[in-house]
This record gives C-alpha cells, sequence and structure tokens, in this order.
C-alpha cells in the first residue's frame, strides 16, 4: 500500500501547477475484445496473441519496433547485409509492400525473381532472427504507379477497392500468389511471417476489408495478426476484432496541397495527445479533416504502422527532413501511448525496371503527386545505397531502451498534464506526458517541433501524482534545453534497488552473474541526479551522496565510461549504474556475441555475428571498439591487446585510408537553357518535367576513375543547384533528384564494373525562380543554373573482429547468421 511516505520528495511540492500530472485514476485494462486472428502457435509451442493493450509473446509483454524496406526497391545480393543493419538499429519486424504492379505487369505473367523475390527476401528475414508482416495490398499505394495497381487492371473497366466481383477475381488470384510464397514460411510453420494487411488508407465499407481478410485466409494466409490502416475512417463500422487498425504520424508530408512550411496538421504531431489518428496524411487523396477517434479504437491496442522514419520530396514539395524531425516524434508517439512502433520508410530504395512503364506515382496516370522516376531514398535511417544517416543512431537508442523496457512500458496509459498547450504555435507551455501503472513509469518531454525554434524552459518541476502520493521531480528547478527531447524514469526497480527517479534517460540493461548494470544518458546541460530507496547501499559513486532514512539522493554525477554509482541491492546483487553524455551514448550498442549480452561503444555501425563484430564508416578514424565484458578479438590474424576504457575494454583497429580521394573527371557539354515555364498538373499541383523538357538541361560528362577492388562501397556525391537532376548511363536513366539543398548520391557498387567504363551524363535542368514548388528557404540563396556541379567520391571502410577462442583459434561458425528461426529454402515459386 503506497503512502506518503512511499514518496519523499513529496514534502517540497515544486506548487507549479503549469507542471502537474493526475495518474491517481486507478489503472483500469482497456475494453475486453475477441480478437479473430488466425493461427498463433508454432511448430515449437512458441505463441504470439494480442490483447486490446499490447502484442504478447509467450504470453509476457511485447513492445516490439517495425522497419518497412520494400524488397524490390533494393537489390537481392544486398538484402542480407541491410536486414542486419536493421536488426542492430533494433528493428524486430520487417515490414514490406507487395506492389502488385511489380509482379503482373502483363496480365497473367507474375514475376518473383531476382529482386522481386519474396519469397527469399522473407526467408532471410526468418534466417537473420527477424519477424515480418506482409503488406499485401491489392492497393498499396507507397508512391507506386497506380498505387500498384496494374494498367491492364485498370483498363478492364472494373471498380477498383470494392467487391466488385470483376476486381476480386483478379484480386483472388494476387493473394494466391503471394500465399504460394509464403508458404512454409508462416508463423504456424515456424516462419517468422506473423502479420498481413488488407488494403492501405482505405475509406469505404467495411465489409470490402472483411472480404479481403476472408480471401487470403482461404488462400492459406493464416497469421496471428491481420492489420488495416487505422486511416481514413470507413463508412461502415467494421465487427469488433476483425483486423486490427494500425495508425502513424509523420513530421511533415509531400502530399501536401501547399507550397509553404509546415502546413497545418502536421506539428500535431509533436504534441503528446491520446487521438491516435493523424489528419495530416494523405491529405492529397482524402482533404483536411478534422481530428477525431474512430469508437471501435477502444477495442484494440494503440500500434503504429506509419510513423515517420523520413520523408520522399516531391516535385512541389521539396522536403528536407533534421534527424531531430524524426527522434522527437518517434518519442512523441511512445510517450502517447503508443505499443508498436511501426516506421514508414526505415529503409530507402529505388524504383525497379519494368517492361512498359515507369513505376512511380505521377499525375500524368492521375494521381495526386509527381514523384521522382527512379529514387525512394526517404530520406529513411538507412538510404537507398545503405548510407546510415544520424537518425539511424538515435533511433537505435530509443529502440534498444524499448527492446529492456517496453514489456513494463506497454501495461502504462498515458496521463497528460493539467496545462496543455493551447496550439502547436503555443512554444512557452512545456510538452509533456507520463506513462504510467500507478507507481512506476516514464516521464516524457518533448521540447522540440519541426522548423520552430522552440526556447528553453526554466524553473520546472514536475509533479506527478500518483496513488501513493505526490512525486515531485527533480529536488530543484532546472531548465529543459531549447529543441530538446526525452524521457525519465519513474520508480523503476533493478533486484530490488528501488530507483525513484533520475534526472537522465535509461537506454538499456545487462546482466553479468549478479551484476546488472544500467546505461543512462544526460539530458542536454540538466544536472544528473539519481534518487534511490535507502534500503539500497551506496558502494562508490562519482557524484555527491545526500542520505535520508528514506531515500539516497546521489547528485554532481560525471558522466563516462566508469561506474557512475555502484550499489548494494537488497538482494545482495550489485546494481552499476553508467552515465554517458550524450555524443557517448548515441555510440552504445548492446548486442549478442558468442553467446552473451554485451555493451558495446564505437562511432562506426556495427554488425554483430556468432562471433564476430563488423564495423563500417566513411572516416577509419572511427574504427574503434569498447566491449563490456571483452572477449579476446582477432583483428586480420593478430590479436588485439585491448587497453582500459572505464568499465570496458577498448579495442584500437588501424586501416590507412587511401592517400587522396578517387579523382573524378567532370567536362561540361552543354551550358543550361532558358527554365521552363512550370505548369499545373491533373491534382491542380505542380507538373514534374517530362523527358523532352530535358532537351533543355545543363549536361555533364562524369568520368570514374575505376578501382582495383571493385568491391568497394563507393558513393558518387554531387553538389549542384537546379530544377532536376538526372544521371543517364549509357543513354538509360540510372537515377534522379528533386533538388532540395541536399547533395544528389548514387551508389556506384552494385553497377560496377560498366559504371567506370560507360558513358555517364549528368543533366540538371534550370530551375525557375517563380516555380510555384515549396523548397526550404536555404535551398533558394543559390540562383546561378549555369554553376559547375560539385562532384566527389566518398567511400564506406569496413574492419571485422573475430572472437578468439580460448585455445587461440579462430570459430569455424558463419558469422552472420544468428537464427532463432528455421532455414527455409528460398527458391522461387511459380
Amino acid at each position: 500500500m503506497f503512502t506518503e511516505e512511499t514518496f519523499p520528495s513529496t514534502r517540497n511540492p515544486s506548487g507549479s501547477e503549469s507542471n502537474v500530472v493526475d495518474a491517481t485514476t486507478p489503472f483500469s485494462s482497456a475494453v475486453d475484445a475477441r480478437f479473430r486472428m488466425g493461427a498463433s502457435r508454432s511448430p515449437e509451442g512458441k505463441e504470439i496473441t494480442v490483447d486490446s493493450r499490447s502484442l504478447l509473446r509467450d504470453g509476457e509483454r511485447w513492445l516490439p519496433v517495425m522497419g518497412e524496406f520494400h524488397y524490390a526497391r533494393y537489390p537481392r545480393t544486398e538484402w542480407r547485409d541491410e536486414l542486419l543493419k536493421m536488426k542492430m538499429g533494433g528493428i524486430d519486424i520487417v515490414a514490406t509492400y507487395v506492389f502488385w504492379i511489380h509482379h503482373e505487369e502483363i496480365e497473367g505473367e507474375f514475376d518473383w525473381h531476382d529482386q522481386r523475390n519474396l519469397r527469399e527476401f522473407v526467408a532471410l528475414c526468418g534466417e537473420l532472427g527477424l519477424y515480418s508482416v506482409v503488406r499485401g495490398g491489392p492497393w498499396c499505394h507507397g508512391e507506386v504507379r497506380n498505387g500498384g495497381l496494374p494498367d491492364w487492371l485498370l483498363a478492364s473497366g472494373c471498380q477498383p477497392r470494392s467487391d466488385d466481383p470483376a476486381y476480386l477475381r483478379p484480386a483472388h488470384r494476387l493473394y494466391e500468389q503471394i500465399a504460394r510464397q509464403i508458404e512454409g514460411l508462416l508463423w504456424k510453420d515456424g516462419g517468422p511471417v506473423i502479420g498481413f494487411q488488407c488494403e492501405n488508407e482505405y475509406g469505404g465499407p467495411a465489409e470490402h476489408l472483411l472480404t479481403l481478410k476472408n480471401i487470403a485466409r482461404e488462400a492459406g494466409i493464416d497469421v496471428p495478426l491481420y492489420t488495416r490502416t487505422g486511416w481514413p475512417e470507413l463508412t461502415t463500422a467494421p465487427p469488433p476484432g476483425e483486423l486490427m487498425p494500425l495508425f502513424g504520424g509523420y513530421p511533415d508530408g509531400f502530399w501536401d496541397r501547399a507550397v509553404s512550411e509546415m502546413p497545418p496538421g502536421f506539428a500535431e504531431n509533436f504534441l503528446f495527445r491520446t487521438v491516435r489518428a493523424d489528419v495530416s496524411v494523405a491529405t492529397d487523396q482524402l482533404g483536411v479533416r478534422e481530428i477525431g477517434e474512430e469508437p471501435e479504437n477502444r477495442y484494440y491496442p494503440y500500434f503504429a504502422c506509419e510513423i515517420g522514419g523520413g520523408m520522399m520530396p516531391s516535385y512541389h514539395r521539396r522536403i528536407r527532413i533534421a534527424p531531430a524531425d524524426i527522434t522527437a516524434l518517434a518519442l512523441a508517439k511512445i510517450g502517447s501511448g503508443n505499443n508498436l512502433q511501426g516506421y514508414y520508410m526505415y529503409h530507402g530504395g529505388t524504383n525497379p525496371e519494368a517492361k512498359l512503364t515507369t513505376l512511380q506515382e505521377s499525375q500524368a496516370t492521375n494521381y495526386w503527386n509527381d514523384l521522382p522516376v527512379k529514387t525512394y531514398d526517404f530520406q529513411a535511417p538507412l538510404g537507398e545505397f545503405g548510407q546510415v544517416r544520424p537518425h539511424y543512431h538515435s533511433l537505435r537508442c530509443l529502440h534498444q531502451f524499448l527492446r529492456d523496457f517496453g514489456p513494463a512500458l506497454s501495461t502504462m496509459p498515458t496521463f497528460l498534464p493539467e496545462m496543455l498547450p493551447k496550439n502547436t504555435a503555443d512554444d512557452s507551455t512545456l510538452r509533456w506526458a507520463v506513462r504510467t501503472d500507478g507507481r512506476s513509469g516514464f516521464l516524457f518531454v518533448n521540447n522540440y517541433q519541426r522548423l520552430a525554434e522552440m526556447p528553453p524552459k526554466s524553473n520546472v518541476r514536475f509533479d506527478i501524482r500518483l496513488g501513493g502520493g505526490t512525486l515531485c521531480v527533480p529536488s530543484g528547478p532546472v531548465t529543459i534545453p531549447a529543441n530538446s527531447s526525452f524521457f525519465w524514469p519513474l520508480h523503476l526497480s533493478f533486484n530490488g534497488a528501488d530507483l525513484i527517479y533520475a534526472t537522465a534517460q535509461p537506454l538499456c540493461r545487462l546482466t553479468a552473474g549478479q551484476t546488472t548494470y544500467v546505461v543512462f544518458s544526460t539530458t542536454g546541460d540538466v544536472p544528473a541526479e539519481f534518487v534511490f530507496d535507502a534500503t539500497a547501499t551506496v558502494e562508490s559513486t562519482t557524484g555527491t551522496v545526500t542520505a535520508t532514512a528514506s531515500e539516497i539522493r546521489i547528485a554532481r554525477i560525471t558522466p563516462g565510461t566508469d561506474a557512475a554509482i555502484r550499489l548494494r541491492t537488497p538482494a545482495n546483487t550489485r546494481l552499476v549504474v553508467i552515465l554517458l553524455d550524450e555524443k557517448q551514448a548515441m555510440t552504445c550498442w548492446k548486442a549478442e556475441l558468442r553467446g552473451q549480452e554485451r555493451l558495446f561503444l564505437s562511432a562506426a555501425t556495427l554488425i554483430c555475428g556468432d562471433d564476430s563484430v563488423r564495423l563500417s564508416a566513411t572516416d577509419p578514424a572511427d574504427f574503434s571498439v569498447s566491449i563490456l565484458p571483452a572477449p579476446a578479438l582477432m583483428d586480420q590474424s593478430m590479436t588485439l591487446e585491448p587497453t582500459n576504457d572505464g568499465l570496458f575494454q577498448h579495442f584500437a583497429i588501424v586501416r590507412d585510408a587511401p592517400a587522396a580521394t578517387l579523382p573524378v573527371s567532370v567536362e561540361q557539354i552543354r551550358a543550361a537553357g532558358t527554365p521552363r515555364p512550370v505548369s499545373m498538373g491533373s491534382a491542380g499541383v505542380a507538373e514534374a518535367p517530362t523527358d523532352d523538357d530535358f532537351g533543355n538541361a545543363a549536361v555533364w560528362r562524369i568520368v570514374l576513375p575505376q578501382p582495383e577492388d571493385l568491391t568497394r562501397d563507393l558513393i558518387l556525391r554531387i553538389r549542384y543547384y537546379g530544377d532536376v537532376a538526372r544521371i543517364y548511363r549509357n543513354g538509360v536513366l540510372l537515377n534522379d533528384n528533386f533538388y532540395n539543398g541536399d547533395p544528389f548520391e548514387i551508389g556506384l557498387r552494385r553497377s560496377a564494373p560498366g559504371i567506370y567504363t560507360d558513358e555517364l551524363l549528368l543533366k540538371i535542368l534550370p530551375l525557375s525562380p517563380d516555380a510555384p514548388i515549396y523548397l526550404p528557404a536555404d535551398a533558394w540563396s543559390q540562383t546561378d543554373n549555369q554553376a559547375a556541379p560539385v562532384i566527389e567520391i566518398y567511400e564506406t571502410y569496413t574492419a571485422e573482429l573475430t572472437v578468439v577462442d580460448d585455445n587461440g583459434s579462430l570459430p569455424s561458425t558463419h558469422p552472420y547468421e544468428p537464427s532463432s528461426f528455421q532455414k527455409f529454402r528460398a527458391n522461387t515459386k511459380t
């Protein structure tokens, strides 16, 4: 039973009514609902189920992270490395669209080969220990031609996306084909496929979605989860429990009709709120809607499938994403109660070649926007050519937290403060929320909003009213940093030691023997303060200790790789707190190596196999790693001698970068002509240029030096000013870019060796100063359409360290095949 004494910090309440959350309402479970899902048990007896609060794995709460990656938009030979990057980034579930037009462009001729091989992709997910959700359409969108519907289907006269039998017959055939591709790979078979989405962004009668679900089941797609997008509102209410509604939210949208910064609606996603729907999604096709909630949502847990991992530029909206746009929005969704953190997109790609047409969405096909012909990079955490972006690392920190603390978090509803922002323009009211089960919980703060300068908030304390009293955090007023987002723990128990609160963000925890290590990150300049129940005993600390009869307060802690705090718990186990600064936290990884979970600190991108660690970086100076607990490691047949790095052992890897960057020869063939007048397309927004328009483009011939090693991961980076840039290889379009101020990048390795000998032409269309488009203000600052592009090559280097056995020999197992699923034959089924 709680008493005021349980919360010693209540003796000096902050008195700040603006920072009060009342979470005294007794916790009650969500509405009891019976879900009509598919087979939930694997041959090994493992179960994946769902209730109205969360997913469950073998009866235990589960808050997974899902990332979208389109197999048909990425070379098959590179899937393995990219999926491993996703896994190391904290992804548990790989979601992927099956675009009908990618597979049956010509009626009756299905293509499941090479990078269109769904079966091999899903099997590889399973082999690498990743779950899979197949988003099967028939209509998908995904910025694909006709939303993924083949041209022949539209020409047939049927009524798409309806129960018209003339539509359902070919749709049934599509589902049967998908079922054949994933046959034997379903969860009930011991495979990775745990979910199937019917349709996408569908706003008609619910009966059509139920028809599609029944067709899927008849075809043999029997999975633990059947889903739909939770937007827009259906015209008829679906029976409860048939399809799980999944939601989303983006920092900005290429689809909006406005050509101004941050159209109304998108900023709402940076607020904490309990309404799940995002009315700014798909305003091109659905228009502007009022914020509301479908009554049926009370039956379901709050799940998301489309939290923006980035954003594509369209021709009329050249959005440029900042990494913090993505991280802050992701944190806001977690703080708002989301229990399935699904991103669209997590990995970028390139539209594949087709037989009859190009495959991008365009106004020329009576769709809403003009997208690039080839690139679908999406400014995602992992780019079109595998580039690792800063938000890959910041999201990875969040995902490590969810993996270790998500099961508890999933039981905690969201409570909003008594004083909320008046609107998204209100930058003076602090934005925060608490998720709690009545005792334990987490305090979330988001003082960030895209393209807004959010000022610091001074003299802040939080009064959190729980069942046993009011918890005041921290002990004295602090200043919340400008443009910051973070969360702090409340009443977490570690082996019997109760952490009452900390003004530091938990990253992950690790148990080794009788010792539990918990890693935290500082919050900007906010002083780190840890308050424990007095039943614990402080053995050592880098800070100062103040003790009372009920609590131990540790402050003025120095962040670093040593133990910030060592405690002896009432259970006679040890708790070690590691406090990293924010820069160090971005280099913190947790992964299994040689059958043991370990902590890693490295600025490189890591991939851990059973017995090896691969480091990748664009700067060889980043080739070092600190490990806790550390095994013996070998690099290029030489055993490495570690040095002490606090609690870690530090391994330095020496690699010499090439003496000089690879030179690129650039020759101008034609100067740019007069900028074309930009017309409005059928959907009422600026229309992208046609192939003929590029007759007016500046043309540059690029000659690349051929490296001796064609497997080197080289990327061509082009800094330019203009409207649209295209690269042609022997007259065939290789890639394209809608200018938004960022460089245009093209991976070279996948096109080797021909790309080094074939003719490469760069065409840059001049930009009209009065083009009716949105472009970031600084991107307009360069106005010289005749300026020469700056072209360079950069490289991603790799180093691989291998665990040395006790006898000094190397292990014989494959280093990159950690598998919790059976291995399946991935041969194409036709």
